[in-house]
């Protein structure tokens, strides 16, 4: 028997950048939201999202739906779980495939800010429309238990840094201080960054080395699968859309 009712299907995203916390100046996890525009949560705030549409892969979607909301093209950008509850979303089943994206600072500087797109704290959020604040906090978990075993937190920096800066970017994803030492050594066995031979420039004493990405080692892991499938590979246009968000 057909469904005379069958779930529609959506795609989010949480993403997350690294940005001074407004009360210990420090750096933390912060994330843009969309406020609703509509019934059902109108007026709630809401991770960026829209309906799947027929003819797009799912990258290319969530792609998409990030450059219309908030103005962002992550270099990060990789599935992250798909939430289906029978109760998340008033009056009809909607199944989200949800992806997860890390942004630069200097990217998250950039992005389309108004009434209707702000970036919040992720730690300390509003209530949000449908499920999300459950979908937030997934991502935290899966963001912190991968950047220690992955290069994941390379996403958070430019093409060269410091390994005082790698550490930094530990610090804030996991929230406690790491021995410098520990990290060092952690860092240097792993195979995942490379001495430029250069150091950073305009500081005093001596300077610290500089590193880069090693290249053989991919930020998102697809397996077998292969690169991200439709994810663009133009720059961001200059004209966004109004924001939107379904569940």
């Amino acid at each position: 028997m057909t469904d005379p009712h069958p779930p529609v299907l959506a795609v989010s995203t949480v993403i997350f950048a690294l940005r001074p916390d407004i009360e210990s100046g420090f750096m933390t996890l912060w994330l843009p939201l969309v406020r609703r525009t509509r019934d059902p949560y109108l007026g709630l705030w809401a991770l960026p999202g829209g309906w799947l549409p027929p003819e797009e892969e799912l990258s290319a979607a969530a792609a998409s739906t990030l450059r219309e909301t908030t103005g962002l093209s992550p270099k990060y950008l990789e599935q992250l779980y798909t939430f289906g509850d029978l109760s998340r979303s008033p009056g009809s089943r909607v199944v989200s495939i949800v992806y997860w994206a890390l942004v630069q600072s200097t990217e998250a500087d950039l992005a389309a800010v108004d009434e209707n797109v702000q970036w919040f704290p992720a730690d300390r959020l509003p209530e949000l429309a449908f499920d999300h604040n459950r979908i937030v906090e997934y991502a935290l978990w899966r963001l912190r238990t991968k950047v220690e075993y992955s290069r994941i937190a390379h996403a958070f920096l430019g093409e060269t840094f410091t390994l005082a800066q790698l550490r930094d970017v530990h610090e804030a994803v996991l929230r406690r201080a790491l021995d410098p030492a520990n990290f060092r050594r952690m860092i240097e066995s792993s195979g995942t960054v490379v001495d430029t031979g250069l150091r950073l420039a305009g500081v005093p004493h001596r300077p610290p080395r500089l590193y880069r990405y090693n290249d053989s080692h991919s930020l998102a892991e697809q397996g077998p699968l292969g690169s991200t499938v439709g994810w663009p590979e133009t720059p961001l246009q200059s004209t966004l859309h109004y924001p939107r968000s379904t569940t």
